[in-house]
């Protein structure tokens, strides 16, 4: 088993096991010859055999520490290879207005440093160390989609293996550019990239791999995921471009992370309250065309609309155009339509039983060749009314044609209805009729286009 010790210079640094590295008079160990020796394939062995589980003097590594500043190869024409895996432990936030995401990742750096190595065996069977991180040098490994200046902590270790594979762990807190589409707002989903690349070295200098496999980063991130907020993580992807700047060419691993909304909240608060308002709107219709309460209840619901409308402003996004814009404006236009459309029935009716206007001789046809037989078609046709196909109960107070009341018409009234000799209570009838007609068309035509428009959009939102 692997005995981990912390390397500390000036303050406290984490590290594998309580260990610490202390300066005294006596040292821990004596280096059996110089400090480094040169070994095979040009790399540096570090002679311990005084290590053992007391503690590591830091001047064994001094020399690695006064190298931080250059890239450790020992041939500058090998590029260095830096692999990197991450963890996505959160979606914090996605901002639409600004197209950014904000997440936090545990980036997770490795890669092999040639003047570190020491034989376990000839020291104490110590395989791992923990060294500060700013003691050593470190790839400038960047997000290219970032927008905020790297908050690195300070302190952080890098584990160093007696084979001199180094790894570095730091936690970032990520806020970078999205190109997001709300169309399918609350059920969208998105495709967020980040490209990781170096920010000095070409490829000639520096190569980046991966540490782990795509789907092993995926499922990590999924167990270790400490946010159960409105996005959820559906998949990563990954793809290797590279970035030309200039006549220069730099490596880089492009990571697509896609994520999901989760519509509860929006649903439960923005479509069920609407939904449940629009269908009382369309329940209204069946209060009688003639109830004075008709068309202030409609008046209500529009204004209690628009109240929902404004509280809720805050929940939907602020740019852009989505479905749920469109359903919101689309169920607005429509209460608006059905308060307009008893306006102009309650008005009709108020016409016809106060002061019917003459009727159209096509507009009477219409009326009865559309009104049902038991309103329309006469059981003892009278002489007077048989071609006008009414019942005598229907036509109460008919008594001659061209007379109104047992007042006969004049001339100028009889060609004004048309020359249908119906008498005022006759014609406040038929408009009476009419009005209740074209109450019903009227309602049909709302269904059918309310019924229309959200199929539509939710076909929209399935795709």
């Amino acid at each position: 088993m692997s005995t981990f010790l912390s390397l500390q210079g000036g303050s406290q640094v984490p590290a594998l096991a309580l260990l610490s590295l202390r300066k005294t008079q006596k040292p821990y160990f004596h280096l059996t010859g110089s400090l480094f020796s040169t070994g095979r394939a040009n790399t540096f062995t570090i002679n311990c055999s005084g290590f053992d589980q007391q503690g590591v003097d830091p001047t064994v590594f001094q020399s690695v520490f006064n190298k931080k500043d250059f890239r450790p190869v020992t041939n500058f024409s090998i590029p260095t290879r830096i692999n990197i895996s991450f963890t996505l432990s959160a979606i914090l936030e996605v901002d639409a207005q600004l197209q950014l995401l904000t997440s936090f990742l545990w980036l997770k750096l490795s890669w092999n440093h040639p003047f570190i190595s020491w034989d376990p065996e000839e020291c104490g069977d110590i395989k791992k160390l923990a060294i500060t991180a700013e003691n050593l040098w470190l790839p400038d490994i960047f997000i290219v989609e970032s927008m905020d200046v790297d908050q690195t902590p300070d302190g952080l270790s890098a584990y160093v293996s007696n084979d001199g594979h180094v790894v570095y762990n730091k936690p970032m807190r990520v806020t970078s550019i999205c190109n997001l589409d709300i169309f399918y707002f609350p059920f969208d989903q998105q495709n967020c990239t980040l490209t990781f690349s170096s920010f000095l070295y070409t490829e000639e200098r520096m190569l980046l791999g991966m540490d782990k496999e795509v789907w092993e980063i995926m499922d990590d991130s999924r167990d270790r995921g400490r946010t159960q907020g409105e996005w959820e993580l559906l998949g990563i992807n990954k793809a290797t471009p590279k970035m030309s700047v200039g006549t220069s060419l730099f490596d880089q691993i492009m990571f697509y992370v896609a994520i999901r909304r989760r519509p509860t909240l929006y649903v439960i608060n923005l479509l069920v309250p609407s939904s449940f308002l629009v269908a009382i709107d369309a329940l209204s219709f069946y209060l009688p065309a003639e109830n004075e309460n008709r068309a202030p209840f409609k008046m209500t619901l529009l204004l209690g609309y628009n109240v929902f409308l404004l509280n809720i402003s805050d929940l939907l996004p602020a740019t852009g155009t989505s479905l749920f814009s469109v359903y919101f404006a689309l169920c607005l236009s429509l209460m608006v339509l059905s308060l307009l459309e008893t306006i102009f029935i309650t008005y009709l009716l108020h016409l016809a039983t106060t002061q019917p206007p003459p009727m159209p001789r096509w507009l009477h046809s219409l009326l009865l060749s559309h009104a049902s037989p038991r309103t329309c078609c006469p059981a003892v046709p009278q002489k007077e009314n048989t071609s006008l196909g009414l019942i005598s109960t229907h036509l109460s107070g008919l008594k001659e044609p061209g007379k109104l009341g047992g007042k006969e018409l004049g001339p100028k009234e009889a060609e004004l209805n048309g020359g249908t000799g119906l008498t005022r209570a006759q014609l406040a009838d038929l408009w009476v009729q009419f009005g209740h007609m074209m109450d019903n068309l009227l309602f049909r035509i709302y269904l059918l286009f309310l019924a229309t428009s959200v199929t539509t959009i939710l076909v929209l939102w399935n795709t």
